[in-house]
């Protein structure tokens, strides 16, 4: 079983954390030569390209200029502990033991625009650059036709390493639409269960998005500090009062609601 969750904008490389080992992403090369064709935009660029104000367009160009190699503690953090958005907050992995974090190493992923496919504890630099964007580059017209089917055979490869032989192969998906479609699904043989979580207003259930978010990241940490290797087993997440919903419930889309 792997989790796949979704990167955030909003990071923190200044924070002082706590001694933890770390990897280097194994798809480095691949976004290595993206960041060779993101690198001569200019500033004004940049912005265009992300529909982002001046001041945050010169602020990730000048991203694109410092992105170097060799990855190591000065110049890159772990991606689980440099990505805080509301994903990561419920996630709350700068309170996990060096333990959970080894056991999440193993099960979970983080899809990327840049890097493609992190795992929590791989270093990564500080960037921004969303899966939708539709940067034209050598591969094609935008980041998906870059990734192509790399993420999914990195996916397939991590999967087979995963998966107890009698079972099949299982990805919870507690990423975005926009992420998630950069995993070419029908080049798999795993089952995709998709969780979803939803309020009750007024006998009206609803996904209203900073919550949902926050409750991947949630049922993430619910999964690593008990060590859940069978998807089933995920039925029994309770964390800030959602609980599993047989009746909303269909096939593998798993729905946890709570109010």
């Amino acid at each position: 079983m792997l989790i796949l969750l979704s990167p955030a904008k909003k990071l923190d490389f200044t924070s002082s954390i706590k001694s933890t080992p770390t990897t280097q992403p194994e798809l480095l090369e691949h976004a290595s030569a993206l960041i060779k064709e993101l690198k001569p935009l200019a500033p004004q660029d940049v912005s265009k390209l992300m529909g982002l104000s001046d001041p945050l367009g010169q602020l990730n160009y000048q991203r694109f200029q410092d992105w170097q190699r060799p990855f190591n503690t000065d110049n890159a953090r772990q991606a689980v502990l440099a990505f805080q958005g509301d994903v990561y907050q419920g996630l709350d992995a700068g309170k996990m033991s060096n333990e959970d974090l080894a056991w999440a190493q193993e099960r979970v992923r983080i899809l990327s625009g840049l890097y493609g496919l992190l795992r929590p504890l791989d270093l990564m630099q500080p960037y921004r650059l969303e899966m939708g964007t539709k940067f034209s580059n050598q591969r094609g017209k935008n980041l998906y036709a870059f990734w192509g089917d790399v993420i999914t055979e990195a996916l397939n490869k991590h999967l087979s390493v995963t998966q107890n032989k009698t079972d099949t192969p299982v990805i919870v998906n507690l990423a975005s639409n926009e992420y998630f479609k950069s995993v070419r699904t029908g080049s798999t043989n795993a089952t995709v269960i998709t969780p979803a979580f939803m309020e009750n207003k007024n006998g009206i259930y609803k996904i209203i998005s900073f919550y949902a978010k926050r409750a991947r990241g949630l049922m993430t940490s619910f999964a690593i500090r008990n060590r859940i290797t069978r998807v089933a087993d995920l039925k029994a997440f309770n964390a800030e009062d959602y609980r599993y919903n047989p009746e909303l419930s269909h096939a593998n889309k798993w729905v946890f609601s709570r109010g």
